[in-house]
């Protein structure tokens, strides 16, 4: 599983001019699911999120996760983080999961995060979707299962 997180103030998500998930504070998380990922691969990236210091603390220092500052956190489902672009110019998205085990493990992934007390929001599975979002930082962090990056 990938995902890239990012640290925001606000964010949202709309399909059809309808928000699907809107949070304040905490973490958007666009999340990929590969061929090859099993529960091992998202319970390891579900803890990872939810345990990330990437929120300053008093004194400015990234030390606190979002468990620790009570953020939400909105998860967007992106299949083409598992886009591979090294030969020719259309990426290739061989890697990344059919879509009947990326939804189940979608699904999972934010229950194991919900799971932990935390809000989370969604976006629609498999539709097309437009994600505004202030960045803070800003920071982004790539996280892979596998440990690739």
């Amino acid at each position: 599983m990938r995902a890239v997180v990012q640290r925001v103030a606000e964010c949202s998500v709309t399909t059809e001019g309808r928000v699907c998930g809107k949070i304040d504070r905490g973490l958007l998380v666009y999340l990929g699911v590969g061929t090859g990922d099993s529960e091992q691969d998202l319970i390891y990236l579900a803890d990872k999120v939810v345990n990330l210091r990437i929120f300053t603390d008093s004194n400015g220092k990234m030390n606190l996760s979002v468990l620790d500052t009570g953020g939400g956190v909105l998860v967007v489902s992106q299949f083409t983080l598992y886009g591979d672009a090294r030969q020719g110019r259309r990426p290739s998205y061989t890697g990344a999961a059919e879509p009947q085990k990326a939804r189940l493990y979608y699904g999972r992934f934010t229950e194991a995060i919900r799971e932990q007390g935390l809000q989370v929001e969604t976006g629609e599975f498999a539709a097309r979707m437009e994600v505004r979002y202030t960045n803070v930082g800003p920071v982004t962090i790539l996280l892979d299962s596998t440990k690739t990056f």
